[in-house]
């Protein structure tokens, strides 16, 4: 019930100035926020938030703590297992650093691309009220789509960084895009919608934080 309370607060469009310029101009700070846990060990992890700068995509801002996870996993409810220590780093930034607060922040995870339509990137947008995109290293197999030999073969058609292509549901619907993030890796990145983003805007500014695949604010945070 609660999640699907929350979900009816998702906005699936541009909310801002900057997401409307090709450029993004007005965009200055990007955030990414991820959960990583100790191998073999499903309790104790680190939440981590940084801020980069843009479009130089330095470190302005990092935020590591380890923290001890209670809730249970379930398939589907994953962000309440997780979302609550990634508010609280939010949290913290605007209480210690204000000037420092992402404008939008990428998530290590799906958006809309759920079983619901309410992955962790709409959890933590909604609770935070910012900008959120989700960004995937594998697919998650919702509505009818599976990593099938179509699905393999579209993949092989993105040829060069910034292709893309959609990912329609059974239902009919787009669910978020494949997009081949940079020349050098022939791995694609899933792309969906978080929270006060259009998928259109969401897919071009994941491909311009991209130095290799995975993009930088995610991969700084994933590195620290």
């Amino acid at each position: 019930r609660e999640q699907a309370q929350l979900k009816a607060s998702v906005v699936e469009e541009d909310t801002e100035e900057w997401q409307k310029n090709s450029n993004f101009a007005g965009l200055e700070r990007v955030g990414g926020v991820d959960l990583s846990y100790i191998k073999g060990d499903d309790t104790n992890a680190c939440a981590s938030l940084v801020v980069l700068s843009y479009p130089a995509l330095e470190v302005l801002y990092e935020d590591c703590r380890m923290v001890a996870v209670s809730a249970p996993y379930v398939a589907g409810f994953l962000a309440f297992r997780e979302v609550p220590f990634l508010v609280e780093a939010v949290q913290r930034l605007q209480q210690e650093e204000p000037k420092l607060k992402p404008q939008v922040l990428l998530v290590d995870g799906n958006g809309l691309l759920h079983p619901r339509g309410f992955g962790v990137a709409c959890h933590l947008g909604v609770l935070t009220d910012l900008p959120c995109i989700g960004v995937a290293k594998n697919l998650l197999h919702v509505d009818g789509l599976a990593r099938d030999e179509l699905h393999k073969k579209q993949i092989r058609s993105l040829q060069r960084g910034g292709d893309s292509f959609p990912l329609t549901g059974a239902s009919g619907g787009v669910l978020g895009m494949v997009l081949r993030s940079c020349n050098n890796s022939s791995k694609p990145l899933y792309v969906s919608v978080g929270h006060r983003v259009c998928l259109e805007t969401a897919v071009r500014l994941v491909g311009s934080c991209c130095r290799y695949r995975i993009p930088e604010p995610i991969r700084q945070v994933q590195r620290r």
